[in-house]
């Protein structure tokens, strides 16, 4: 079963991606840097999810 922490960390790794994309369009310079920030609550929302599965 998926922890809540997992999903939180996930959800939130979305609405930043998303966020990005919609400054991209509006060409603002700081895009990159929150869909660089999206993928790293991504990626630890996946480590934790393997840690857990490992775990146990």
């Amino acid at each position: 079963m998926i922890s809540k922490k997992v999903i939180s960390f996930f959800t939130f790794g979305v609405f930043l991606i998303i966020a990005g994309v919609i400054l991209k369009f509006t060409k603002n310079p700081q895009s990159n840097l929150v869909m660089a920030i999206g993928l790293v609550f991504e990626l630890f929302a996946a480590l934790l999810f393997i840690w857990n599965k490992l775990k146990k």
